[in-house]
């Protein structure tokens, strides 16, 4: 895994820790005040909902690259090597279009709704559907940088747990893999 791959994976990292940690607080603070002083933050639900919105966009990306996501191998399995490799890029290429429709779709979205405001916080909805572009080019980047490997060897990327082997100094520490063999 090359630099700016690594510098990459550790961003959207840091993203989803980011965005779960607010939620987290933001929750856990608002249950508290509701049950110690019987105040309620107002935007406390709607601003954790929009987090998680937000936080399953950008951590679809790095489930795509564990081989998190459903996928059934029965048949792929069935087949011939060389008809596996086909298959696999059939897929690959699906996706991606998917994911460009999606792209579009969500730029779509966020004009659309950029006049309408969120009940508690009066901020733009397009600010929350702006989600949908960015975590699915995400998922391109995250597609294509696995493809080779999907392609050739069905097989998805580790993720570092260790997000100190970014300055490239010892060995990186194995996350989660997925091999589908």
């Amino acid at each position: 895994m090359n630099r700016l791959e690594r510098y990459f994976l550790a961003a959207n990292k840091w993203a989803l820790v980011v965005l779960l940690s607010a939620m987290a607080v933001i929750v856990f603070a608002n249950v508290s005040l509701r049950y110690t002083t019987n105040f309620s933050i107002t935007w406390a639900e709607e601003v954790a909902r929009y987090l998680m919105v937000w936080m399953t966009f950008l951590g679809a990306g790095m489930a795509l690259r564990m081989g998190g996501h459903v996928a059934i191998a029965n048949f792929q399995e069935m087949l011939p090597q060389a008809a596996q490799r086909a298959l696999r890029i059939v897929i690959l290429l699906l996706l991606l279009v998917f994911c460009a429709i999606m792209i579009w779709m969500g730029k779509d979205y966020m004009a659309r709704a950029r006049f309408q405001v969120t009940p508690a916080t009066r901020i733009s909805f397009s600010y929350i559907y702006a989600a949908m572009p960015i975590g699915f080019t995400l998922l391109i980047v995250h597609l294509l940088l696995i493809a080779k490997s999907f392609v050739l060897e069905n097989r998805f990327a580790e993720v570092e747990t260790d997000t100190a082997s970014i300055s490239g100094h010892g060995e990186p520490t194995p996350g989660l893999a997925a091999n589908r063999d």
